[in-house]
């Protein structure tokens, strides 16, 4: 196996200050840690993430940040369930959305206020991978992918074994310098990395990127 060094002592992430300012939800005066404010962080702005995810498939970046900007604003600076279902087809198409995306959003939406989708912090922490994986692609427009997503960059899961992704199966074949494995093919490959099948997926994107020359990504930043 070609070797992949994680992050040294001296990079920018292991030099940071022990610890960050106070935030909203945050006693005034109070310290907390960065990996504190990193669950913080990810028990917030759920909808949002995901409705940003749907409006990002299969568009380029900046045509689809345009399009998420204007919808941010249609919906008055929040992207809240009520908010989204308050917008008139109108509305939508303006932002630029397509029929399919406006309507998954409003799926999305409907699903939130109903609680077929909990996104809720606590109810996260009481939900088992699968079980989100499982609710969240019962929504119109979010497959596997995009829900193992959400738990290995929202939610900060660790065990996550993303084998439908085109990088992480072509990053294991470089870094084992094996023939690119199909989805089926990886899920057993992943069972030596668990409780940690999360980190061994970034270094399968970070190998693509070395062993490949391809370009850095949001992924692997």
């Amino acid at each position: 196996m070609m070797r992949i060094m994680p992050p040294s002592s001296s990079s920018p992430a292991s030099s940071a200050p022990s610890s960050a300012p106070p935030g909203p939800g945050t006693p005034a005066g109070r310290k907390v840690s960065w990996t504190a404010a990193a669950r913080i962080l990810a028990g917030r702005d759920q909808v949002a993430t995901l409705v940003r995810a749907i409006v990002y498939q299969q568009l380029a970046g900046r045509a689809a940040a345009a399009i998420h900007g204007r919808l941010v604003a249609a919906a008055g600076g929040e992207v809240e369930p009520e908010g989204l279902l308050a917008l008139s087809d109108e509305q939508m198409r303006a932002a630029g959305l397509s029929r399919n995306k406006m309507a998954s959003l409003r799926d999305l939406a409907a699903k939130v206020l109903d609680g077929t989708v909990v996104l809720a912090p606590r109810g996260l922490t009481r939900e088992g991978d699968d079980e989100i994986v499982a609710r969240l692609s019962a929504v119109r427009g979010i497959g596997a992918w995009t829900a193992e997503m959400f738990l290995i960059f929202q939610l900060r899961r660790l065990d996550v074994w993303p084998v439908g992704d085109l990088g992480v199966r072509h990053g294991y074949g470089l870094a084992w310098q094996v023939p690119e494995p199909t989805a089926r093919e990886l899920q057993p490959l992943g069972d030596p990395f668990r409780p940690y099948r999360s980190v061994a997926a970034w270094y399968c994107w970070r190998a693509a990127e070395l062993y490949a020359g391809a370009a850095d990504s949001a992924l692997t930043r």
